[in-house]
This record gives C-alpha cells, sequence and structure tokens, in this order.
C-alpha cells in the first residue's frame, strides 16, 4: 500500500468525520452513525456519534462489516435491512461502503436506527385496530466492541444449526461449517482460523485444511470439488 493511497483513505476519513456527527444529531438520539476504517478490522470503529449498539472509537467491526471485508472491492452498499441485536433490540441499519479513487473498498460509513419504540407502538396501535399479525422473525446480528466476541458469536450461531458435536459431523458437515463461517467474513480477521480451530478443539493444521477445502468446494475454476 502506497503512502499516497493512506493519504488519500485518511482524507476522506478525516472528512467524513463531521458527517457522522452532523446525520446523528439530525436524527436524534434513535440514531447512531458510525465509520469505520477497515485497514484495522480488530479496531476499525475511527468516528462514533450516537448510542444505538453501545459502539466506541477503537471497538471492532461487526459481523456485517467482516461480510464487507471478506467480499473485498466486490462489495456494494447495503441499505434499509433490520435486525435484531443479541439482547432483543430491533435495529434499521444502512452500511455505505468507502472507496478510494481505484475503487478499493477500504471502509464504510454505517447508520443504525433504534426502531424497537416504534414498533412496539406500532404494535400497539394494531391490537386495538384488530390487526394483531405477528411480525417476522428477524435475523440476529452481533455488534461488538471486541473482535475476538464478533467471531464467537457467528461460530455459535452456525453451530446451533448443526447436528451434534464436532465428532459427530461428517466430513461434508465439517466443510460445510467453515464455508459458512468463510462466507460471513468471519476468517477475514486475522487470528479468526486459530479462534476457531480452539473452540473445536482441533489444530491449527486442521482447521486450515477444511477451511481450504470449503473455498475449493465454492470456487468455479475447481469445478465445485473438494
Amino acid at each position: 500500500m502506497s503512502s499516497g493511497t493512506d493519504a488519500e483513505r485518511d482524507a476522506i476519513l478525516a472528512a467524513l468525520a463531521p458527517v457522522v456527527e452532523g446525520i446523528a444529531a439530525t436524527f436524534g438520539p434513535v440514531c447512531e452513525v458510525v465509520l469505520h476504517d477497515y485497514r484495522n478490522p480488530e479496531k476499525s470503529v475511527v468516528a462514533v456519534a450516537g448510542s444505538v449498539t453501545g459502539r466506541v472509537v477503537g471497538g471492532a467491526m461487526s459481523e456485517i462489516g467482516m461480510r464487507v471485508l471478506a467480499r473485498g472491492d466486490e462489495a456494494a452498499d447495503e441499505l434499509n435491512y433490520v435486525t435484531r441485536t443479541r439482547d432483543g433490540g430491533q435495529v434499521k441499519s444502512s452500511t455505505m461502503v468507502l472507496r478510494d479513487s481505484a475503487g478499493a473498498v477500504f471502509g464504510a460509513l454505517c447508520v443504525n436506527v433504534d426502531v424497537g419504540a416504534v414498533t412496539q407502538v406500532h404494535g400497539l396501535l394494531g391490537a386495538l385496530a384488530g390487526l394483531g399479525a405477528a411480525p417476522a422473525e428477524l435475523p440476529t446480528t452481533t455488534f461488538g466492541n471486541d473482535i475476538d466476541s464478533v467471531v464467537d458469536a457467528l461460530f455459535d450461531a452456525h453451530r446451533s444449526r448443526q447436528r451434534g458435536s464436532w465428532a459427530e459431523l461428517g466430513r461434508k458437515e465439517r466443510v460445510e461449517l467453515f464455508g459458512g463461517l468463510d462466507t460471513r467474513g468471519v476468517f477475514a480477521v486475522r487470528g479468526a482460523v486459530e479462534q476457531v480451530a480452539a473452540r473445536l478443539g482441533i489444530s491449527r493444521a486442521s482447521a486450515y485444511n477444511y477451511l481450504s477445502r470449503a473455498r475449493a468446494a465454492h470456487d468455479p475454476s475447481t469445478g465445485g470439488t473438494t
């Protein structure tokens, strides 16, 4: 990475810092705006205004950021998606990727809006009007200032969908586990392979082997074989 490219990216982030404050002030206490620098995934938060997910400057990216990081320069904006935090809160978010003049993705500007109160009022009015339809199940998103906790949450979510212990899983299921984690950007984080290996009680070499098989299975140039 050239010093000129880094200087350009630093300038873009510096220019967006007051925008973070301005957006949050415009929408009030239900809004949180977070500016990420993906050059440092473990401490990607460089500016934050408002408090919806509890992010702080120096905090890690969320699993949404991991997904963007894994897609690299192919990443696109993700706008107006609704998720549920691990403590049950509902958040509507937009993630807008940041690119330098060469088109390379290096960060993101994220807006999170707490829609829990609005949803509660909507539900109350619906009940009074006799419109008692159950709300759709929302995916749970992990927002954390510690990258290890985000990796652990993604790991636990994937393991909960598989039967039995690691020893009871067949080769195909083991490869699918690593493939699912890789798709969600877990292994774009430094040290995540070792972290997952420790959780599974397997060696680092075995973890890399399963990851390699998972990537080969999704690579068209290999014919999708493992």
